[in-house]
């Protein structure tokens, strides 16, 4: 089910950030100095609580070369947020995101060690509707900043 693009200031309350992602997004992520990538992303609900995260996208690296990807989470809503499971069976946590308001954004952040690797994470949601999300990863094999931008398709 498609939903309607959301107007400025839409995502409302923390508690209603969660229902708003249902539905298809284009994504824009850099990685730097490492990868680009252009794609989709689409959130749909799945057994009613539970929302299922797939992003398709070409990758692109610095050297010129390029290839399809993709990756699979699945959201849970929780009081004032929502919990991102890698999409394993069983499911895996992989962070809670408490939603707060931070300005005129509403703002969630959360940290997950992977093996050595430090990832901390950032979710802010804008005023336009559109999201953005940060993952800052440092460790003895990875040291880079993921950063991804959410625009509703068709906004």
């Amino acid at each position: 089910m498609e939903t309607t693009p959301l107007p400025p200031l839409a995502w409302g309350m923390p508690d209603s950030v969660f229902d708003r992602l249902e539905g298809t997004w284009d994504l824009d992520r850099t990685i730097e100095g490492k990868a680009t990538m252009r794609g989709t992303a689409r959130f749909m609900r799945h057994d009613g609580a539970w929302l299922k995260y797939r992003e398709e996208g070409r990758i692109q690296l610095p050297d010129g070369q390029s290839f399809d990807g993709h990756r699979e989470y699945v959201f849970e809503g929780i009081t004032d947020g929502f919990s991102v499971y890698f999409a394993e069976t069983p499911l895996r946590l992989f962070h809670e995101i408490a939603i707060v308001c931070e300005g005129d954004e509403l703002v969630g952040s959360a940290g997950h060690l992977c093996v050595a690797d430090q990832y901390d994470s950032v979710y802010r949601f804008r005023t336009d509707g559109s999201f953005v999300i940060e993952h800052l990863v440092k460790g003895p094999r990875k040291d880079y900043l993921s950063r991804t931008v959410f625009k509703r398709r068709g906004a």
